[in-house]
């Protein structure tokens, strides 16, 4: 940032620090970690500012709800260093995760969408013929729940696919205690679908993990609306926050010359 750093009107780290809500700790703490430029010093010690520190502070503060305190603080150092390309760099990578987190939210809308009008349906359905045998037909029936044979045909995928879901947590059918064969109840069909539907979307099983358990914790899908509805608000926050955090950084860099 230019030389005229120390040049104008001078502050204190108690103006800057009443402006914000913060304690003139913090100031000096932001200075020492290269978020503030390098404050001027008076004969006796002690820091003075200028408003082009205000203006580096203001851009901090307004970056990080959209970048996060640590990402906001690497674009500031960046900034401060001369290392223009580097913070644009690290601007990008949090569009780019917002961006992701937007399309992941998109598909587990979708999964859901896919899964409503048939999740009552699924877990009774009758398996095609010849899939099960006559004993296997009236053991699912009996037990209340299908088999993982019947399961895996309906979603067209292998039984050891299934049991690499259950391994991976994602599925959790008890054991028929007459025949030790897996018994998946609406429960486990309706996670095997949502597990089924992300993956088709290409999302990994340690990143379908956490929304089972959210799905399994909220009791159903049902539930799951707010935490989507506050998920999607929460994103669309980070993404107003992120311009007002470039307004914000782009005045500052005028002020810096």
């Amino acid at each position: 940032m230019g030389q005229n750093l120390q040049t104008g009107e001078r502050l204190r780290p108690v103006d800057l620090a009443r402006g914000h809500g913060l304690s003139t700790q913090a100031v000096r703490n932001y200075e020492e970690a290269g978020i503030l430029p390098a404050a001027a010093r008076t004969p006796h010690g002690y820091r003075t500012y200028t408003p082009l520190h205000a203006g580096a502070l203001r851009a901090f503060l307004a970056l990080v709800p959209g970048h996060g305190h640590q990402a906001a603080a690497s674009i500031m150092r960046a900034v401060n260093e001369g290392r223009l390309d580097e913070a644009f760099h690290l601007i990008d990578e949090s569009h780019v995760q917002l961006l992701d987190d937007r399309r992941t939210l998109q598909a587990v809308e979708g999964a859901l969408r896919d899964l409503e009008p048939r999740a009552a349906a699924e877990p009774g359905r009758a398996p095609r013929s010849g899939a099960v045998s006559g004993a296997d037909r009236a053991a699912v029936s009996a037990s209340g729940g299908t088999f993982i044979g019947p399961l895996a045909e309906a979603l067209g995928i292998r039984p050891a696919t299934l049991r690499k879901w259950e391994r991976a947590g994602l599925v959790r059918p008890r054991r028929d205690p007459q025949t030790g064969y897996r018994v998946y109840d609406e429960a486990d069909v309706r996670d095997a679908r949502l597990t089924h539907q992300l993956r088709r979307g290409g999302y990994l099983l340690e990143h379908i993990a956490p929304l089972i358990a959210q799905v399994r914790a909220a009791g159903g899908l049902e539930p799951l609306e707010a935490a989507l509805s506050d998920w999607r608000d929460r994103l669309s926050a980070r993404g107003r926050a992120m311009l007002t955090g470039a307004a914000e950084l782009e005045a500052y860099l005028r002020e810096g010359g």
